[in-house]
């Protein structure tokens, strides 16, 4: 698992993809925070709302471009089948590769904490920063992302065209994301059940977590649904043998 995790962080680098996912995730959020309007300027109050309200939208496009070679290329060039024949597991192969896009979309994130301490070196007074709710976000963040790493990756393994896999990727990312919180809204089903409803979507529980209060309930459906992919990727790598 070391060795596939070292190979492909390396193939990110190597090939360039790591620098552009990073670079074009940065320069978005640049734009965002800085430069459009509505930004982190011009609400007379210190918070990093335009980080964490559009972070997980570009992580939603990124992130399936990122994951959608990781399988499917291997099938399409047969390596896949020369990787199977290595001493590993179809579980260990899925985790190296599941921990290596999870590394990379984390390097993203570091550079802004720049913004963090910019926001909050220029809070009136100097600290005037919800740092509670800013690292409950960050944390959310890195889960969502993690959910979105296992998403993609199950996409991949489903078919060996990559566009087809960024695609579905993308797709079901958007639909685990928004669709429930929008059904919810509609207000169809009376309270109880339009609750429920909304606590299935991804949105819920990364609000949740940016109010600055990391419940387990949270933190555990995040992890339900990174396992969930993460064995249905596992499964559809078994299933060649079938």
């Amino acid at each position: 698992m070391i060795t596939i995790f070292r190979k492909e962080l390396t193939t990110f680098f190597v090939s360039l993809i790591g620098y552009i996912s990073i670079a074009v995730f940065l320069v978005l959020m640049g734009l965002i925070m800085w430069v459009f309007p509505n930004n982190a300027l011009d609400n007379g109050y210190a918070h990093l709302d335009q980080l964490f309200d559009n972070a997980p939208l570009v992580f939603m496009l990124l992130i399936p471009a990122v994951t959608m070679r990781m399988f499917s290329e291997e099938k399409r060039a047969g390596t896949l089948e020369l990787l199977a024949t290595r001493p590993v597991t179809e579980f260990q192969i899925v985790m190296g590769k599941f921990l290596a896009a999870n590394c990379l979309v984390i390097f993203s994130l570091l550079p802004t904490l720049l913004y963090y301490y910019t926001i909050y070196q220029l809070g009136a007074p100097a600290g005037n920063l919800d740092s509670g709710a800013t690292w409950g976000s960050y944390i959310g963040l890195i889960l969502l992302s993690a959910a979105l790493v296992s998403i993609g990756l199950f996409a991949s393994s489903i078919t060996d065209n990559q566009i087809v896999a960024f695609i579905l990727a993308a797709f079901i990312s958007f639909i685990i994301y928004l669709s429930f919180d929008a059904i919810s809204g509609l207000g169809l089903f009376g309270g109880g059940a339009d609750d429920l409803i909304q606590s299935i979507g991804i949105q819920y529980h990364y609000n949740s977590l940016s109010r600055g209060v990391v419940d387990t309930r949270d933190v555990i459906y995040f992890f339900s649904l990174i396992v969930i992919f993460l064995l249905s990727t596992k499964t559809a790598l078994e299933s060649r043998k079938w």
